[in-house]
């Protein structure tokens, strides 16, 4: 199987790309990174979460591309629901977004399944994220994978990875501050 991994930054991303380069995956023989994120606001925190990708793509040795940063066409999509609560409907719709934008990354390039880590974030919900792909990926296969927590924190924790405090939209972000 050719996998598309979605990814939303490195601290999120880490253990999922460890044991997809490590196979530790059943049945991945290829897979790449995909960094397609027009949520992220602003610019300086999308470039900042993008070159610590990149850095650790490059790093494990690991293929990655990165999609097209349109931050309006974004906000156009999800637009009436800027005060939908985290979890709530605006980010179903933001992940169906994105997983569109797989779907048509995976078409294009002869992938044939998708998984994400957008679930593992604390600010995230698993089964959320996996209604939105599963109604989104289409033709292409979504692979639920349960990453290993554990994996992924111990990677965090040896690493000097820029470390976001918000999903990632200014919706997000105005809740934080």
């Amino acid at each position: 199987m050719r996998l598309v991994l979605m990814s939303c930054c490195a601290p999120c991303s880490a253990g999922a790309i460890k044991q997809l380069a490590d196979k530790q995956i059943p049945n991945v023989d290829d897979f790449i990174v995909l960094f397609y994120n027009p949520n992220i606001f602003p610019n300086d925190e999308y470039q900042r979460r993008l070159a610590e990708q990149v850095k650790y793509c490059e790093k494990l040795g690991v293929k990655y591309a990165v999609g097209d940063y349109n931050h309006d066409a974004w906000r156009e999509f999800v637009r009436g629901l800027e005060d939908a609560p985290e979890r709530g409907a605006r980010c179903s719709k933001c992940f169906a977004y994105r997983f569109c934008r797989a779907r048509e990354f995976a078409i294009q390039h002869g992938y044939d399944a998708i998984a994400s880590v957008f679930g593992v974030s604390r600010f995230k919900d698993q089964n959320q994220v996996d209604q939105a792909a599963q109604s989104a990926c289409g033709e292409i296969q979504y692979l639920p994978v349960k990453w290993d927590e554990n994996l992924r924190i111990k990677i965090n924790r040896e690493s000097e990875f820029y470390r976001q405090k918000y999903c990632g939209c200014e919706f997000s972000l105005r809740k934080q501050q």
